[in-house]
């Protein structure tokens, strides 16, 4: 199934008819290299509802790449949807990409577990609200069946734990298959859950940017030689392109001196970030209030966050970091946001250094908004306590790779491709706490991500992080192997107190290898289930 609908991939930029593959700016708009980096459109929820509708469609850049986008009906691409904890959040998705001319399909799910369509194709998507711990149900965060085919619509209801932690959370498809396919045409967005000054007091008040980096196929330049060897993939910020070999540099424009609160997803299907600020080549200090949607240090029971003053961030395909910088003053000359280079072993990709943002001053007033300030006491906290507990249950799971096939795979069992119809590899049950080690067993990284819950990081290659220094992830990264010795891995505490139960993935947030198999499902049954 994996290898076929690769295939399919390529057959869509052949077989959307002409009339929807507009040059851009067309349906998918995009900036021109160099631009000044804008803040995506927000939207906000109203007395505990966010109503938003958004249409999925795809146009072709100059370049030749074949884009997707997410707009709303007055043409905001890719808006930040705004909740509070209890919110509820409602999407009504429309697929309005032209059906395949040809290909083959192929059937995913069965009567029983049907939603929205049983048969994909190769211009299928559905939603995935990533980092929110909520229902893995039909018309909730459910990926592993829903499929919008061209023409159809479907309505997501999406209720905001009221102990969801205040921070950011992002969505995108998720369409076994084609995942990579949609994020590297642009296909994502930003989540906010507010009330982040009630547990980091810190960025109370404080102007608020949003910074989205996203991966492209390399931009098509024939007859050029390049001096070195060029990236795997192009990147952009704010869709601003960042294009090898000239890498024309975004502008984010900054008042002198200033504090601002940068909240960063790493939108990218495959593209690894290690970010770094830089003021005259001396490197500055970010003060990190969250990780992944979690304030840093919250989960205590204190409800009161702690900042992580760090000079890099590493941020993995599906991280987000959330942190204080501030701006330079008058006295710099050459201010830039950067990702350093990743080595991601004998067989990752190359994620050379390359600069995502010059920093310039404006005497202008920024157009930018400010953190709503602190307003009450935090509400009770999703993880709470979770490091005092004693683990019910201890397992291990590796990353293997076979020629174009990919594994994720718990020890004991054999290694299968994911196949939405595969029974649940691991099944638990609702109220455990569970230690998983999770090796890598290949020579390149691998990004371990899980959906509906965040778990606290343990060890890293067996060495246990202090308790004061772990903090919450739904995506870390597990280091590549060299060949030989132990194998290089993370041990992580796994929350199943909350209320979710049902069937939902765990897999490598590398999309390129999750598109070729690195996935498997994990079932929560009801606290009173019997144990399999």
């Amino acid at each position: 199934m994996q290898k076929a609908f690769a295939l399919l991939v390529l057959l869509l930029l052949f077989a959307v008819p002409a009339h929807a593959r507009t040059p851009d700016g067309g349906t998918c708009p995009r900036p021109a290299a160099g631009s000044v980096v804008a803040r995506p459109a927000d939207l906000y929820s109203k007395n505990g509802v966010l109503k938003v509708s958004l249409g999925y469609y795809t146009s072709v850049d100059d370049a030749g790449h074949t884009l997707f986008c997410f707009l709303t009906p007055d043409g905001q691409q890719s808006p930040t949807l705004h909740v509070n904890p209890g919110d509820t959040l409602k999407v009504t998705l429309t697929n309005n990409i032209p059906p395949p001319i040809g290909g083959p399909a192929e059937l995913m799910s069965n009567a029983a577990d049907t939603c929205g369509d049983a048969t994909m194709t190769a211009a299928s998507v559905n939603m995935h609200f990533h980092g929110t711990n909520v229902a893995p149900k039909c018309h909730s965060d459910e990926i592993i069946h829903t499929l919008v085919n061209s023409g159809e619509t479907f309505t997501y209801t999406i209720r905001i734990p009221a102990n969801e932690p205040p921070g950011l959370y992002w969505y995108h498809p998720h369409v076994h298959t084609l995942s990579e396919a949609a994020l590297q045409g642009g296909a994502s967005g930003v989540i906010e859950v507010e009330g982040i000054a009630n547990l980091q007091p810190a960025v109370s008040g404080l102007p608020e940017r949003i910074l989205v980096i996203r991966d492209q196929l390399l931009q098509n330049q024939p007859g050029h030689k390049p001096a070195g060897y060029p990236p795997a993939w192009d990147i952009s910020l704010n869709y601003v392109p960042i294009l090898y070999p000239d890498y024309a540099e975004p502008i984010i424009q900054t008042a002198a001196g200033e504090q601002e609160f940068w909240r960063v997803t790493n939108a990218a299907a495959n593209t690894i970030a290690d970010l770094q600020v830089l003021y005259d080549n001396k490197v500055q200090k970010l003060q990190i209030v969250a990780l992944d949607g979690v304030p840093t240090g919250s989960q205590d029971g204190k409800r009161q966050g702690t900042i992580i003053t760090q000079k890099d961030i590493l941020l993995p395909p599906g991280g987000r970091a959330e942190f204080i910088v501030t701006a330079p003053s008058t006295k710099v000359k050459d201010a830039l946001l950067v990702t350093n280079t990743i080595d991601t072993g004998h067989f990752g990709d190359k994620d050379p250094e390359r600069t995502l943002a010059k920093i310039q001053n404006v005497a202008a007033p920024l157009d930018l908004p400010r953190v709503a300030r602190r307003s009450k006491p935090a509400n009770a906290q999703r993880f709470e306590n979770l490091a005092d507990l004693k683990p019910t249950t201890n397992r291990l799971l590796y990353f293997s790779e076979a020629g174009d096939d990919y594994y994720v795979t718990v020890d004991g069992q054999t290694e299968q491709l994911f196949d939405p119809n595969n029974p649940p590899a691991i099944v638990t049950n609702q109220g455990a706490v569970e230690d998983w080690t999770i090796e890598n067993r290949t020579a390149e990284v691998h990004e371990f991500h899980i959906h509906q819950v965040h778990f606290l990081l343990k060890a890293v290659n067996g060495v246990a992080v202090p308790k004061k220094q772990q903090q919450f992830y739904d995506t870390y990264q597990v280091p590549y192997w060299l060949g030989g010795g132990d194998y290089p891995s993370i041990t992580v505490r796994m929350d199943f107190r909350g209320p979710i139960t049902g069937d939902f993935v765990y897999h490598c947030h590398i999309l390129k290898h999750e598109d070729r198999g690195m996935m498997a499902i994990i079932r929560v049954q009801p606290k009173d289930a019997k144990r399999l």
